[in-house]
């Protein structure tokens, strides 16, 4: 998701709208009608082109969106998707490989779920996806700076030495996060439950993140200097950007 903002979100909550795209239709009736039942608002697509189409007609405040789709992809819908406006993406996949997770990871879904799946924990993914894409009242909403980046919570805003950054929702806000505790070691799992507000999940969804995150941020992802890996703990934004970087792997965090 990039920040431009041609097409505003217009709720995050009950009565947001939801694009469900998969060419099972019983899979997409199951999955309409629990959200419909939740209170959400409703499109359905059977393929790419017609999601496309459809989003274009009602911008969705969030697409459940099938990888596995025919013709085009759900990869390929969801980049095509991101380069119009921002919008959140739950993936489904009929695989549980780890390779098919990650790819849908690394092109900017928000969240997955591996078919067959409960209905009503998708209810619940959608429901965390679209309350962590406005700022939680909580949270303080000034602007955010340390070694040459700058976050603006409020318009969903960041730099890096004045130059605008591409960020995903999540990107965005696991950015923020880190400039709010500097100095502070966070495990996956803690990042998991404050990030994504969830108290279960794979993982490997923060370790991607993070790597994509890195890759936006740092001068060479290859050796970060902002945001560190504490071997066998997790990991630590250095807002000075001058800390020797933990070479353990990201998988090891």
């Amino acid at each position: 998701m990039e920040q431009q903002q041609p097409h505003p979100q217009a709720g995050a909550g009950p009565g947001a709208r939801v694009l469900v795209v998969d060419d099972d239709p019983t899979v997409a009736e199951v999955v309409s009608g629990y959200l419909d039942r939740a209170g959400y608002v409703v499109d359905r697509a059977g393929d790419g082109p017609e999601a496309l189409a459809r989003a274009a007609a009602h911008w969705p405040d969030l697409v459940v969106l099938d990888l596995m789709l025919p013709g085009m992809d759900g990869l390929e819908v969801c980049r095509r998707m991101r380069g119009q406006g921002p919008v959140p993406v739950i993936m489904l996949t009929a695989r549980g490989d780890e390779d098919d997770r990650i790819l849908g990871l690394e092109v900017g879904a928000d969240d997955y779920v591996t078919k067959p799946f409960s209905p009503r924990e998708l209810v619940l993914r959608v429901e965390s996806v679209l309350r962590r894409t406005r700022p939680g009242p909580a949270q303080p909403q000034g602007t955010l700076r340390a070694a040459g980046l700058s976050v603006e919570p409020a318009a969903r805003r960041a730099t890096k030495n004045r130059a605008e950054l591409a960020l995903t929702i999540r990107e965005f806000d696991l950015l923020a996060f880190f400039l709010r505790h500097p100095g502070r070691v966070f495990s996956r799992e803690d990042l998991m439950r404050e990030v994504w507000g969830w108290d279960f999940g794979d993982l490997s969804t923060v370790t991607v993140h993070v790597r994509r995150l890195r890759g936006k941020v740092e001068d060479d992802p290859a050796r970060p200097q902002l945001i560190q890996t504490v071997w066998g703990v997790g990991y630590r934004f250095d807002a000075t950007g001058t800390a020797t970087p933990d070479p353990a792997p990201d998988g090891e965090a």
